[in-house]
């Protein structure tokens, strides 16, 4: 099993100026304990399942790209990117970059997004969601066009919400056959249907039961498309609180390898977990010792 981090906060001590410090220190470590990929959210104010919207939040590719400059092995990622942020070209063409400049680590984490009020507030425009649906579907074609090849497939496309007229990307990707990508969300209709043709990785939301319906839901669709199941990665989103002292009430490492166990008997590859307490030295070192050799044979 592959374990990844999200770092979905950025509310630590010491305000703006220490954000950037304390980040590089957090992916070093992330990176030297051996977590498999690093993630960050995208969104532009804090979520309410979270935090207030006024917590402070950074706009997910800059901070993707300082993510790179200060560590050397995990892949890096969005967790998800929402499709409306950003028109389809520049999507392929900034995690092109990322992959580039990170030395080929990059993921396309992407969906069909849902934070209406945030992006009201910022002017971005908030199609209906089979509208955010129909523009997924074309992002995700343009990505399959722009990663064919030396440098893309040269060919136009003509979709739902985009009209491109050569697919063309120089530098091509390191990440071969393309960058991955990873669609979230669990929707079994849509999103799941989007997974089995275009993507190379899904991340559903809840416990073993949950995920296991929604992984053979996937087979489905693969099983409907030719898709090979077996070749898109599993994976899934969860919180841990690791344990740093015998009166901590968090869990300790021995209940996290079991609750991990327990997912990958579900069919989860690859979990992805937001820590709290994060921010504390002793956190992300307890996982790397206590929990991730423990996962490599699951």
């Amino acid at each position: 099993m592959k374990l990844g981090l999200q770092i979905n906060a950025f509310d630590w001590p010491g305000g703006p100026a220490a954000i950037g410090p304390t980040l590089a220190r957090l992916v070093r470590t992330a990176d030297d304990v051996g977590f498999d990929s690093i993630w960050v959210m995208d969104h532009f104010f804090q979520i309410r399942s979270i935090g207030p919207e006024e917590d402070p939040m950074l706009e997910g590719w800059t901070t993707l790209g300082y993510m790179a400059a200060h560590t050397t092995r995990a892949r890096l990622g969005l967790l998800v990117g929402g499709v409306h942020y950003r028109q389809p070209g520049l999507w392929v063409k900034a995690a092109t970059t990322l992959d580039v400049l990170s030395g080929g680590r990059a993921w396309l984490g992407i969906g069909a997004a849902w934070n209406e009020s945030e992006s009201r507030a910022l002017g971005f425009p908030f199609p209906p969601l089979g509208d955010r649906f129909a523009l997924l579907e074309d992002t995700l074609r343009m990505a399959h066009g722009m990663w064919q090849g030396e440098h893309g497939s040269g060919e136009a496309l003509d979709g739902r919400h985009v009209h491109a007229g050569r697919l063309l990307n120089s530098p091509q990707s390191l990440s071969r056959p393309r960058v991955p990508i990873m669609i979230g969300g669990g929707g079994e209709q849509k999103t799941l249907r989007l997974v089995a043709q275009y993507g190379d990785a899904t991340n559903v939301f809840g416990d073993g039961p949950r995920i296991a319906h929604k992984y053979r839901v996937l087979r489905e669709h693969c099983e409907r498309l030719g898709r090979d199941y077996e070749g898109i990665e599993r994976s899934t989103m969860q919180d841990i609180d690791p344990q740093l002292h015998p009166t901590d009430r968090g869990q300790a490492p021995t209940r996290i390898v079991d609750r991990l166990g327990e997912l990958s008997d579900a069919g989860a590859q690859h979990v992805i977990v937001s820590v709290r307490r994060i921010a504390e030295p002793a956190a992300l070192e307890t996982i790397g010792r206590d929990v991730i050799p423990h996962l490599r044979g699951l």
